[in-house]
C-alpha cells in the first residue's frame, strides 16, 4: 500500500486527473446534449463514489487487521487516517471546519 501522507487526494493523481478530464468533457457536452451530460455526470459520480468507498474500505481494513492481531497501529498512521476522514467529511458538507460540540 502506498503511503498516503504525501498525497492530498483520496485517489492516485493519475486517476483524479482522469476524473477531472472526464468532468470537463461532460460540462462541455452539456451545450449539445444536456440530458446526456447529466446522465454521464450521474454515472461518473457513482463511479467516483464507488472508488472512494473501496479506498476507505481498504485503508480501514489495514488498520483493523493491525488491531485484530493485537498490534497497536502507528500513531502517525492513525493521525493521517483521521485527517483524511476529516477532509472527506468537510468536502462532502462543503465546510472546512467542524462545529463545536
Amino acid at each position: 500500500m502506498n503511503s498516503r501522507e504525501d498525497q492530498t487526494g483520496f485517489l492516485p493523481d493519475d486517476r483524479m486527473d482522469e476524473f477531472r478530464s472526464r468532468w470537463d468533457d461532460i460540462q462541455t457536452g452539456f451545450v449539445d446534449d444536456p440530458r446526456g451530460a447529466v446522465r454521464d455526470a450521474h454515472a461518473m459520480v457513482g463511479e467516483l463514489a464507488d472508488e472512494l468507498t473501496a479506498t476507505f474500505t481498504r485503508e480501514r481494513g489495514a488498520l483493523e487487521e493491525q488491531w485484530s492481531n493485537d498490534r497497536q497501529p502507528d500513531t502517525e498512521a492513525l493521525r493521517v487516517a483521521l485527517q483524511r476522514y476529516r477532509s472527506f467529511f468537510n468536502g462532502l458538507l462543503g465546510t472546512t471546519t467542524t462545529a463545536a460540540p
